[in-house]
């Protein structure tokens, strides 16, 4: 008996620590996405203008962030807390990214990114009034994870865009190694945790994002020439 007891524990205690790796590495490894447009918010503040660069990434970012963030907090899904703390991150660094471009662009865009910004707020403040006056557990769980994986899921269509971009040109010139790389371990990581934490909403969009990461990896094998530097970042995908 005493030593069931103990193998059951052994076992408990050995799969949440394989749990918590992976949940540990897929934060680690989005933060390499988070700090990645740091060259770009550097040269915006430099030259004090957003030039021709597009905030719509960084306000659509935010709102994947606050979605994916909410679904990993205990009143929704307990026990994930990791997820929680991977989005909260990104959310920090992407509203600086959007405060930032709202400071140097022209009044035009200014106004638009501000507008979008509040958009994103009330949404989000929406999202999570519904799920706790109208839901209660395990429905609540369900109703947002489903929100969590439309966002995930959307998202991907960033490096589908790659993807048909690098087969067309023939070239990795856009689609930087480290940052495909980085993807695709982070996707891997949360795949990972999803299956320890039998949650099929964290699992299943992240091994699509997985998939799509080996994609990018064997294209970035086929095409990359030799002294050929990637120079535009424009893969960015989160958990």
């Amino acid at each position: 008996m005493d030593m069931s007891i103990s193998a059951a524990n052994g076992f408990f205690s050995t799969y949440s620590i394989c749990s918590n790796a992976a949940g540990i590495a897929g934060n680690l490894f989005a933060f390499v996405l988070f700090v990645s447009p740091i060259p770009t918010f550097k040269r915006i503040v430099g030259s004090k203008s957003t030039e021709q660069f597009s905030g719509l990434p960084y306000i659509y970012t935010l709102l994947n962030c606050f979605i994916c963030l909410w679904y990993g907090t205990p009143i929704v899904s307990p026990g994930i807390i990791l997820v929680f703390t991977v989005n909260s991150v990104g959310a920090v660094f992407h509203f600086v990214y959007i405060i930032i471009f709202i400071i140097f662009a022209e009044r035009e865009k200014k106004l638009k990114m501000l507008g979008l910004l509040l958009g994103v707020f009330a949404v989000f403040a929406a999202v999570v009034s519904i799920s706790i006056c109208l839901f209660e557990p395990p429905s609540r769980q369900t109703f947002v994870g489903y929100l969590f994986v439309i966002s995930l899921i959307s998202m991907f269509a960033s490096p589908l865009f790659i993807i048909n971009l690098v087969i067309r040109t023939k070239s990795v010139e856009y689609m930087p190694f480290y940052l495909s790389l980085a993807t695709f371990l982070m996707s891997l990581s949360f795949f990972a945790y999803g299956m320890f934490k039998q949650d099929p909403f964290i699992s299943v969009p992240n091994g699509i994002g997985g998939i799509l990461g080996v994609i990018q990896l064997v294209l970035y094998w086929r095409y990359s020439r030799p002294h050929e530097e990637p120079t535009r970042p424009l893969l960015e995908s989160y958990a």
